[in-house]
């Protein structure tokens, strides 16, 4: 049975085969949906239920307790009932990243594959064990980046990730808008912050309610926050799946 895909849309307020053939993946896969506000719509079926092995949850909840401060990661476990989702360690094998090389979108400059490429690299030097190295050949990526014109809603970019039934994600979309959905054109300043946002979400994150945050849903500043930093951490230190 496969299973479904994450979707985390962005607004903008102001303004793999060989690699995973050689990873414990499951055949299964769970799809999950979020709205421009956020709202992330999960799946909580038992047979979708990770399978505990080894994990220990009192371990994890302890562990959570003491590095929670000063993350957003309590948000992120309301929205997904419980639940952590990320990439296995991918530091000897990096995740293969396409990034649409060029697009006949009218404003469109190819300054905006270094604005991503950028994106991607600021959330490896958070020091996470999850490495990226960029493709010219889409059919080899594990996550493909591409340009759209605009949405129909005021968002500017979307994400779909795929999880296992152990909630490791597997694979990865992310689509940047060129405008917003007025007519608007992004600048490049604007399509980098987007861009973070949004492999933010395909590393496992979810939106929080802190505007200092480039994880809010509309974004208003163009960086990493040190508690965008902190959460993306304390997430690839734990294990995925429910913690209750």
């Amino acid at each position: 049975m496969k299973q479904p895909l994450l979707i985390a849309s962005l607004s903008l307020a102001t303004v793999a085969a060989a690699t995973a053939a050689a990873l414990p993946f499951a055949r299964h896969r769970v799809p999950h949906e979020s709205s421009a506000a956020g709202s992330l719509a999960y799946s909580n079926g038992s047979a979708m239920r990770v399978r505990r092995g080894a994990r220990d949850a009192s371990d994890i909840k302890r562990k959570l307790q003491q590095a929670e401060p000063g993350t957003y990661i309590g948000e992120i476990l309301l929205t997904r009932d419980s639940a952590l989702a990320r990439w296995h360690d991918r530091t000897a094998h990096p995740l293969r990243v396409w990034i649409q090389p060029s697009s006949d979108v009218a404003d469109w400059q190819p300054e905006f594959v270094e604005q991503v490429r950028g994106a991607f690299s600021a959330w490896a030097a958070t020091g996470i064990p999850v490495h990226f190295t960029f493709v010219s050949d889409s059919a080899t990526a594990d996550v493909h980046v591409r340009f759209i014109d605009q949405f129909s809603a005021p968002i500017s970019g979307k994400t779909r990730w795929a999880r296992d039934d152990h909630w490791w994600i597997v694979d990865a979309d992310i689509v940047l808008a060129v405008h917003h959905d007025g007519g608007e054109a992004l600048d490049r300043s604007a399509v980098h912050a987007i861009a973070l946002h949004e492999v933010g979400h395909m590393l496992g994150l979810d939106h929080t309610s802190d505007v200092a945050n480039i994880m809010t849903p509309r974004v208003r500043v163009r960086d990493l926050s040190a508690a965008d930093r902190s959460t993306m951490k304390l997430l690839y230190s734990l294990p995925p799946g429910p913690v209750r």
